[in-house]
């Protein structure tokens, strides 16, 4: 199915996926953008040649923005005109790459043509291509590379104490020389030489943080001189459960004050489901100091002096790093806070599944399978009950050491 327009930005970022793949027009130029069921929006152009229907897709929004869409547009309606097959043109490109090609020439192809398609934010992996590799191998033809040439890009993050990025670059060339593999620039993959286990074993993390440590770590962040934007939302993520990343996405059409809802859309959802937070009090009063601070921004969180990109992915971390820069207590990540809430809430007898749903978590094995129940009622009355104890860690005298569901109760 296509429909005729003429697109404009609102209306690409409002485009919802359907159960089959759609498109748009931009006014019967043969421009489109085609929206895939799995919510991928990429621009396409078709065109006739020689009587002859063809198509080529050539980049992906947001990654191409509609004004870089129209320009490359009218490049591949001139090579139409002049009788030449953008379609084809595409295909002897990829068969016939120059020996030549270089790291960082081959490194945006790959970007453009694999992880746009499979990535929903590739802003963390971008960084390690623009910092960490090219500097050191983008002029490099990918030919010529070396397993030394990876194992010093790989180990100078080791050496500064950042295993876990170290292995990110580490898949991310494997992965970007797998793909030159399949066109012939690379005979060996020079990655495969340094096994994952050598530069990075992940481990099970268990760390939660006690009802003591909780108070103790929001006292500190309030206290601290980050910017109001990360108290609120470290204070925000505990409350609420969610992701890092499902905050940093959140746009203001996304929250409902009058419903207390607050929708994740398939987009920004981990699981690829729509979630649904039910928001405490606290949560909405934290939600409204947000959107006085986004002024006017379509983000929760706009990014510092720009109000139509969210913060980098990693921005949040190194403020609670900041905040927390010498507190007295074992180490902890803000992956730790959704473990923390899941672990006291299950403590205190709050059914397992509406914790896993609250989380949204996939629920495994036959009762996953059978139980399709959101538990609305239980989760919208778990979230208050979470918030109002943890406003009670944090009220001077009244921090609640034993069965703080029966005492919160009796208030």
């Amino acid at each position: 199915m296509e429909v005729v327009t003429i697109l404009t930005e609102r209306l690409l970022l409002n485009l919802k996926p359907k159960s089959k793949l759609y498109a748009v027009s931009d006014n019967r130029s043969g421009l489109s953008i085609e929206v895939t069921p799995g919510g991928r929006k990429r621009w396409c152009y078709r065109y006739r040649l020689n009587g002859k229907a063809e198509r080529r897709i050539f980049g992906y929004y947001p990654h191409m923005t509609l004004a870089d869409a129209r320009v490359e547009h009218g490049k591949l309606a001139a090579l139409v005109a002049a009788g030449e097959s953008p379609a084809q043109q595409k295909q002897l490109a990829k068969v016939a790459l120059a020996d030549m090609t270089t790291v960082a020439e081959f490194g945006e192809r790959y970007f453009a043509e694999m992880v746009a398609k499979d990535r929903k934010d590739p802003r963390c992996l971008r960084s390690y291509l623009d910092k960490d590799i090219c500097p050191v191998i983008g002029g490099k033809p990918i030919r010529n590379v070396t397993t030394e040439d990876v194992r010093g890009i790989i180990w100078r993050k080791k050496d500064h104490g950042h295993d876990a990025a170290a292995a990110e670059i580490r898949g991310l060339l494997k992965r970007l020389f797998d793909y030159a593999s399949t066109f012939g620039l690379v005979k060996i993959n020079p990655v495969l030489a340094l096994p994952m286990r050598h530069v990075f074993k992940a481990r099970a993390r268990e760390r939660t943080l006690s009802p003591q440590e909780i108070r103790v770590f929001l006292r500190t962040v309030n206290q601290s001189n980050i910017r109001r934007q990360f108290k609120l939302a470290l204070h925000l993520l505990l409350i609420t459960m969610v992701r890092k990343s499902e905050l940093l996405l959140a746009r203001w059409e996304h929250v409902d004050f009058e419903a207390g809802e607050w929708c994740i859309p398939v987009e920004n959802s981990k699981t690829g489901k729509p979630h649904i937070v039910y928001l405490s009090t606290q949560a909405k009063e934290l939600f409204e100091e947000l959107k006085q601070l986004a002024g006017g921004s379509e983000l929760v969180m706009p990014g510092r002096g720009v109000l139509t990109k969210p913060f980098a992915h990693n921005a949040i971390n190194k403020a609670m790093q900041q905040a927390t820069l010498g507190l007295d207590m074992p180490s902890f990540t803000i992956h730790d806070l959704r473990r923390t809430a899941s672990t006291l809430l299950h403590e205190n007898g709050w059914p397992s599944d509406v914790v896993e749903k609250a989380m949204n978590h996939t629920i495994g094995g036959v009762r996953g399978v059978y139980n399709r129940a959101q538990y609305a009622d239980q989760r919208r009355d778990m979230l208050q009950f979470w918030a109002n104890y943890v406003d009670s860690l944090i009220a001077e005298g009244k921090l609640i050491l034993g069965n703080f569901k029966r005492a919160a109760s009796e208030e």
